[in-house]
């Protein structure tokens, strides 16, 4: 495995590859690896040739500058990691090398994104877009892979993947979850043990909306999860809903063909998200 510092160098070595068409695969992330990324990994290792993860902690997509101060950087930890896991290559640029200058950035990513992460984090996504971008020009993948608890991020994406019409499939991976439930998350790192148990809540919400889907109608669904989630002491819910997974849309009635359930809460200093794909 060979790490790579600079967008110059990472072109230097990827596009010999890509002229003898092999097939490459990125998967960005912002390090504090854990399984969940190590799947995306394993995926991206079935479906190309050649694997690059990069390891950016982006600075315009946080919307608290105490959020990007205190983000885990556990590099050692990351890097070994992804050698066990057969990563090929690993892309970890500094801030200067991804923002050389100042720059302006703002796309038009639909009205998906100003709800929900988007309400609570105005300005987030497009910070999340610049980046993978940038990333994108960098690595020029033929398929990107993302994790499904960013559900909301992985839409934005797709949304400025045709913006810009790049010839690059994104591809969703499953949730990666812990035994008791937890969505897999680096935040999870900043959970007291009792926050730890409290955060359970938020899975357990989702999986009553999903085992009850058909038999309940969704008003009743979401106030019900909402009693769950709102009975646990140190949860401070931001939103739980169901949703159109092409709009996310709340609905009141189950007209959509795909049907998303997902929640946001504060979880003592941590806020969580998760989601379950319904129907």
């Amino acid at each position: 495995m060979k790490i790579i510092n600079t967008i110059a160098a990472l072109k230097s070595v990827l596009q010999p590859i890509k002229s003898t068409v092999h097939k490459i695969a990125l998967v960005p992330t912002m390090g504090a690896l854990h399984s969940g990324h190590v799947s995306l990994i394993q995926k991206a290792k079935q479906l190309a040739d050649v694997v690059v993860c990069s390891i950016f902690v982006n600075p315009t997509q946080f919307t608290d500058p105490k959020d990007l101060e205190k983000y885990p950087r556990p590099l050692e930890h990351d890097i070994k990691m992804l050698e066990e896991a057969g990563c090929d290559y690993v892309f970890m640029p500094s801030v200067k090398e991804m923002y050389p200058q100042p720059e302006s950035w703002h796309i038009d990513l639909g009205p998906a994104e100003f709800l929900l992460e988007g309400e609570f984090r105005k300005g987030h996504y497009q910070g999340v877009t610049q980046i993978v971008k940038k990333l994108f020009d960098a690595a020029n993948p033929d398929i990107a892979f993302f994790g499904q608890k960013d559900f909301q991020q992985v839409l934005m994406i797709q949304n400025m993947v045709a913006h810009f019409q790049m010839p690059v499939e994104i591809v969703s991976c499953p949730i990666i979850r812990e035994d008791d439930g937890l969505a897999m998350s680096s935040r999870n790192i900043h959970l007291s043990p009792s926050d730890r148990q409290n955060a359970l809540v938020l899975s357990q919400a989702l999986n009553y909306v999903k085992d009850n889907f058909e038999s309940q109608t969704i008003p009743q669904l979401v106030l019900k999860a909402k009693q769950i989630i709102n009975s646990v002491p140190g949860v401070e819910l931001d939103y739980f809903t169901i949703a159109d997974t092409k709009t996310l849309l709340p609905e009141d009635k189950k007209m959509a063909q795909n049907s998303i359930a997902l929640v946001a809460a504060k979880v003592g200093e941590t806020r969580l998200i998760d989601n379950v794909i319904l129907n």
